[in-house]
């Protein structure tokens, strides 16, 4: 089963609909080991269940193939694209590289799954053109109709039922667009603690978001990657954003959770996505957000951007 569109593009994109562990295992072991004879480099980057299940239905196989346990690499997904997907496919200049990337899973939070569905959208801009596949696996036993529909609306091409062809609701700008709405308020419950900003303020804004981290649980190994993220993105405010901004902070659901709000727009939806241009300076402070938050989710429009970073409170596993 050749997993390429009619058009054979450079990039291929398809959506595979499983319904059963044994689907699931014919499938991707069978795009697996056609990447392998055809000599190119391939990833599977899956939650950690179904790591060894893959690697066991591989069996002689397995040594060939790079495995990454999506949960943890993939956490946030605005890290899977320079991370995960960018990081393997430049480890193999100038060849064609296969990947099996299941990014949605049926443990994503209700929080994390609007920045997953981004993600699947926006991986149709950031490849476009280069050779490589991407092969995404959807439970579609598990998952809600609503996520099957956008993995629809994401993905060019769908595989379901050992059938191929393209997807008739493919829509990734409108998906891209479609996330970016006003972030939910905290919970009523929730302490907020809030500061306002400008360039002579910016190490009061660190202080303040690491020390109420710290007083809300944050474990003390989290506290430098905090307090990194926070001086990037409060220094983003100053130069990109008016040159002031505010800074809010507070607990929710096993996190902690900071944001920052100011003038500015951001117009590249990839921001924060694309790895930074060797030899010139900037670039990398979105970037450096999202490698060291567990989930990041922005707003931005005309009257400005909100960025909201969500950090475990207790240490990761």
């Amino acid at each position: 089963m050749r997993h390429r569109t009619a058009a054979d593009e450079p990039f291929v994109h398809p959506a595979l609909f499983y319904r059963d562990r044994d689907e699931y295992l014919s499938a991707v072991t069978a795009f697996v080991r056609e990447g392998l004879a055809s000599d190119e480099p391939v990833m599977v980057a899956v939650p950690r269940v179904r790591l060894e299940l893959l690697r066991a239905g591989l069996g002689a196989d397995a040594p060939a193939v790079r495995f990454t346990d999506m949960e943890e690499a993939g956490r946030n997904p605005g890290r899977i694209i320079p991370r995960v997907l960018r990081a393997f496919a430049d480890a193999h200049p100038g060849r064609r590289v296969r990947i099996v990337g299941e990014h949605v899973w049926a443990g994503r939070s209700s929080a994390e799954y609007p920045a997953c569905v981004q993600h699947e959208a926006l991986v149709n801009h950031a490849f476009a053109g280069r050779p490589m596949t991407i092969l995404c696996p959807y439970d579609a036993s598990r998952l809600a109709a609503r996520t099957v529909a956008d993995a629809y609306a994401t993905h060019p091409f769908v595989i379901d039922g050992g059938r191929g062809g393209p997807s008739a609701s493919y829509a990734p700008d409108h998906m891209v667009s479609a996330g970016n709405r006003p972030l939910p308020d905290p919970s009523r419950a929730a302490e907020v603690v809030s500061f306002d900003f400008d360039d002579t303020l910016l190490a009061d804004a660190r202080y303040l978001v690491v020390t109420r981290a710290a007083q809300l649980g944050l474990a003390p190994e989290r506290w430098d990657d905090l307090s990194l993220a926070v001086g990037e993105l409060t220094a983003n405010s100053v130069v990109h954003g008016g040159g002031r901004g505010s800074v809010r902070v507070w607990a929710e659901d096993g996190h902690v959770v900071w944001e920052v709000r100011d003038r500015g727009r951001i117009h590249d939806p990839l921001a924060g996505r694309r790895p930074a241009r060797p030899g010139l300076p900037g670039g990398r402070g979105l970037l450096l957000v999202h490698a060291l938050s567990d989930l990041v989710r922005t707003h931005t429009g005309p009257e400005g951007t909100t960025t909201r970073c969500l950090l475990r409170r207790a240490p990761s596993p």
